[in-house]
This record gives structure tokens, sequence and C-alpha cells, in this order.
């Protein structure tokens, strides 16, 4: 059964949809069957891996969430044979509004990929940079929360609003919803601002923060343009191995939470 993981930050420009792209990305990289949904009307985590919201006919997550669609028969291939992707529209704008008068609405989400969990290890649901509707039904669906944090002063204030989104979220909807972990990404070790974020950072979520850090990479803000993940535009580069060393650390901590449990 997947493991469902809300990739999210109320604040834009952090490495949110970088990192839901290149993590799906490299798991299937490593032959685990990946699922990616994007539910950013944005749609830039399906623009990303060649999914282009002006292609035809294509089924999308608003099929799924506002027509109730099942939830596969919107998937669509990338190059990565163990990737399958449900893309965003910009029709999600308007899909909260519809959403409303659905009952059990935060829930959608997570009712809709019940019958697919089965079919996949890993789940990443891109996230809106907002608390909406849809960043709640992601909550509601996730077993945990992956958090990507820029190494910037004001990036300290919305991580703190996020957790209590989250533990909210855990009290009213999903008791079970836990902290993957705070992902450090945009990194430049050579000014001091980033370094002391980094430090606030791991003094406030020690363990949970991940050893993996994501740097400064002209070439993971150009790949998207080619609408491909990392590793398949620039395998060597660093942003691609930084994502791939993030795969393997989150496959370590759930064998170790697995053995834990044994």
């Amino acid at each position: 059964m997947a493991k469902i993981i809300a990739v999210t930050n109320q604040k834009g420009g952090v490495g949110k949809t970088t990192t839901a792209i290149n993590l799906a990305a490299s798991m299937a990289a490593l032959d685990r069957f990946t699922l990616l949904v994007d539910i950013d009307p944005q749609a830039n985590a399906s623009s990303g891996l060649g999914l282009r919201a002006t292609s035809s006919g294509r089924l999308t997550v608003y099929d799924s969430l506002v027509n109730a669609l099942p939830l596969w028969e919107a998937y669509s291939p990338t190059e990565l044979s163990h990737l399958k992707v449900v893309p965003s529209t910009r029709d999600l704008i308007g899909a909260e509004i519809e959403l409303i008068g659905i009952e059990r609405r935060e829930f959608v989400l997570r009712e809709l990929l019940e019958p697919v969990r089965d079919m996949h290890e890993y789940v990443f649901i891109d996230c809106p940079p907002s608390l909406s509707l849809l960043t709640l039904n992601a909550l509601v669906a996730a077993d945990a929360v992956l958090v990507p944090l820029q190494c910037e002063y004001f990036a300290l204030e919305g991580i703190f609003e996020l957790m209590d989104t989250i533990r909210r979220v855990r009290e009213r909807f999903n008791p079970g919803l836990e902290l993957e972990g705070v992902l450090l990404t945009m990194f430049d070790e050579r000014t001091t601002l980033a370094r002391q974020v980094r430090d606030e950072i791991l003094k406030h979520f020690g363990d949970k923060v991940f050893s993996t850090i994501i740097p400064r990479n002209v070439r993971l803000g150009e790949a998207p343009s080619f609408g491909k993940p990392i590793l398949l535009y620039d395998i060597n580069s660093k942003g691609a191995q930084a994502y791939l060393a993030l795969a393997k650390e989150l496959l370590t901590h759930e064998k170790a939470s697995t053995g834990s449990r044994s």
C-alpha cells in the first residue's frame, strides 16, 4: 500500500513543485511505483513533466475532484516507466467553489486515492502555495507532510504557521498525519543567512530535518522548461544528485520506521 506524502508550504517560491517533481521522479528511477498528483491550479508540476495544459482531451485531477471520475482514469504516463501523473488544470481555480456543496468536501481526494493505493508504493501530492480547500484535501488524504523550506528569513515565519495548520488538521480530520520532514532548498552555503536559517531550523526540528540539502542549481531551474525532471535533463548536475540522495534518505526513513513497528 502506498505511502501518501503531501509536499506543501503556504509560502510560494520555496522549491515545492521542484521537489514534488524531482522526488517523485527519483523514486521512480529507484524502481518504486510512484504517482504524482498535481492539485495546484498553476499546474507547474504537470508542465514540468511535459504535460502541458493545452493538450486537448486530457483528463485531469479536476475531472476526478469535481466530476467523480476514478483517479486512475486521469493517469498520464511519463518518460519514466514507474512514474504516473494526475495532471492539473487552471479549471481548479473554480473547483473550490464547486466543492463547497459536496458532502464531506475535505475528504474528496482521500476517497479518490483509496482505490489506487495498492497500485503504487509512493504517492506525492503537489499542493497550492496557500491554505485552501485543495490543500486541506491533500492534508486529509496524506499520511505525512514534506515541507520544502528556502533558507531565508521570512521562511521561518511561514513554517511555524504551517505547523499550526498541520496540528489543526490532525485534531479535526486526520489524526494519523505526521511530519515526514523539513527539506532545506536553494541552499547557498556561502551566505551567512542561509547558514543561520539552517541552524535555526535544526534547533527547532532536530531529526525531522532531512540530512540531504538541495543546493542552488541553475540546471534545476532549466529542466522544467524542457518538460523533464532534473535526472532526465542532467543526471550529473548537483540538483539531480541531491534529489536522488533525498529519495534514498526517504527510503531509509521508511525502512527504519517499518522496522520499529515490527
